[in-house]
């Protein structure tokens, strides 16, 4: 019927589908909250008031009325789970609309996984934009699958379904005017879209510089003053809470002194377990700390789509999509009933509807590294110290930190006791041989070795370890399922997670990846590591865009001073 339809329906001359009664309205757009009925006429909010008739109505005495929440910065491929998986975890907590950011994918297989992901997020209950990939690879200092230059992203900017470059991870190249990232910012901004940035500890002229270049947004800051930085500068702030970094806490302040109408709510990365709350848990976090209710779901709803230009989204208005949350109060946000274009999708924490996955067999078959022999992963001691990686539990930023390890016929080894632990980061998609070989403090390990072909941005596959048999053994079990996390002691796999597509994601169900995460969280425990989420940690190891000593399959790399460095600190 169209716009008629909905002209009829505001005017309560013809039926709704549905109508709201009754409900405490959370306006985001006059901050209040007030008793009144929605009425929706094919999927879109037609009017706001009484007396509306509709086809079926819903009695919310009682209930608040919320718009519905969008995740601002998420990569899907970090929950492990497929589009239409990831979307039975987040629906029923509240979420129906998130931007994604496919670098992951992209990294490994290139367009082809931008295609995959967007034919695999079709006919969702869950609304799934995207930015492009700005950073594929991240850096020139690692070995990627696929590179995509401006030319490649310019097959996809105008799809509406794109709203923009994802997170510019090259800050250095954006202030040092690099021709390639130039061009794909100048491509974003010819067509109106927005640049999502990622520039930890960037501060200053740098800072203006990266700003005055059209990036508008940031989801890296850890820290009060970081942040109120790049809002008086413009910025959108977007407050993170990950399986791995978590900033809420932190940002708190900020969200308490300043205006919070250019700050948002993201996910970036999360395993599927920590899906079981999404914005939801951000909100209703928020709020415990003192933030305002209202100014808090501005966060995950108003502020998000106003960010991306998405007219239609993120309140409770006429014209607006119906995309809707019922809530029994403004403490614990759990949805009651779920509303996505009118039509309700899930209640009581529970999916409602029926969703089919998508055909992945076209993208198997992307762990390829050269053969190896127990030989090629041993580091050869040049003296007793090390620079080695400091982790931080919760942080993606690393220190460098120099220590001791021991020495083995020669070669260098594990410090057990001072938690100096060997590292590997071996190039898996064109076979070159590539090996990066370090040492990383903080992960506590006593026994035994982890390992994953999920390690941002390029997924090579990285490895820690105790000593060079477990980790060997490790290597060759990711070999022989194309991908996966695993957790071997004593030569014997304690715990594996199989992730056969693009080797970061899995074909299972999220009851199954859940299942067999819990059992990599046990083995965890079972070889001594000290932290939370020990393979999101080890993930962000091989980042070398992110301070202050990263690991990659090219050699150790000092991000702040942008080069490589050697392991070794010689004798004096």
């Amino acid at each position: 019927m169209g716009i008629e339809g909905i002209i009829k329906t505001a005017k309560g001359v013809e039926k709704a589908d549905l109508v709201i009664k009754n409900a405490q309205i959370i306006n985001v757009l006059s901050e209040e909250i007030y008793k009144s009925d929605i009425a929706i006429k094919e999927g879109i909010i037609a009017g706001i008031g009484e007396n509306y008739k509709g086809e079926n109505e819903i009695d919310a005495t009682g209930k608040y009325v919320s718009p519905s929440f969008i995740d601002g910065h998420v990569h899907i491929e970090s929950s492990m789970l497929l589009p239409s998986e990831f979307a039975k975890m987040v629906v029923p907590t509240g979420t129906t609309t998130i931007v994604a950011d496919p670098h992951e994918i992209s990294n490994v297989i290139g367009l082809h996984g931008i295609s995959f992901m967007r034919e695999a997020s079709k006919n969702l209950p869950l609304d799934i934009y995207m930015t492009l990939p700005s950073c594929v690879p991240a850096t020139p200092y690692e070995t990627s699958g696929f590179e995509l230059n401006s030319y490649d992203l310019s097959l996809l900017i105008d799809s509406p379904w794109v709203l923009g470059l994802a997170e510019m991870m090259n800050y250095p190249g954006v202030v040092n005017m690099d021709k390639e990232v130039l061009s794909k910012i100048k491509l974003a901004l010819e067509k109106r879209k927005r640049i999502d940035g990622h520039a930890p500890y960037l501060s200053g002229k740098d800072l203006c510089a990266y700003v005055a270049a059209g990036v508008s947004s940031d989801h890296e800051c850890t820290n009060a003053s970081e942040a109120i930085e790049k809002l008086r500068l413009g910025m959108y702030l977007m407050v993170r809470e990950g399986s791995a970094a978590k900033d809420l806490d932190a940002l708190i302040p900020v969200l308490k002194k300043f205006p919070t109408r250019k700050c948002i709510f993201v996910t970036d990365d999360r395993y599927p377990s920590a899906l079981k709350e999404h914005i939801n848990m951000m909100v209703r976090r928020a709020v415990e700390k003192g933030i305002n209710p209202i100014k808090a779901i501005q966060m995950a709803s108003i502020n998000t789509a106003e960010y991306f230009g998405l007219k239609n989204l993120g309140a409770i208005a006429p014209g607006y999509k119906a995309d809707l949350l019922l809530l029994d109060n403004l403490e614990t946000f759990k949805p009651q009933t779920v509303i996505k274009n009118g039509n309700i999708v899930a209640q009581n924490g529970k999916i409602t509807i029926n969703i089919d996955s998508r055909n992945i067999s076209s993208l198997r078959g992307t762990v390829n590294i050269r053969w190896l022999e127990k030989e090629d992963i041993k580091i050869k001691a040049l003296s007793n110290k090390v620079k080695t990686i400091e982790v931080t539990d919760g942080q993606l930023v690393t220190k460098c930190v120099e220590e001791e390890i021991n020495i083995q016929d020669g070669y260098a080894q594990s410090n057990i006791d001072e938690d100096v632990l060997k590292i590997l980061v071996i190039e898996r998609h064109k076979a070159s041989g590539n090996i990066g070989k370090g040492f990383v403090k903080g992960f506590g390990l006593k026994s035994g070795a982890i390992a994953s072909t999920v390690a941002h941005d390029s997924h090579n596959m990285i490895v820690i370890g105790t000593n060079d048999d477990d980790m060997f053994k490790a290597i060759k079990e990711l070999v022989k399922s194309q991908g996966g996390k695993v957790i071997v002691k004593d030569g014997e796999v304690l715990a594996k997670l199989e992730l056969p597509i693009a080797g970061i994601m899995s074909e299972e169900s999220s009851d199954i990846v859940i299942r067999k995460s819990e059992e990599l969280k046990n083995a965890e425990k079972l070889i001594g590591c000290s932290l939370q989420e020990p393979f999101m940690t080890m993930a962000f190891l091989s980042l070398s865009v992110i301070p202050e000593l990263k690991l990659t399959d090219k050699g150790l790399m000092d991000v702040i001073n942008n080069n490589f460095i050697e392991l070794f600190k010689k004798n004096s």
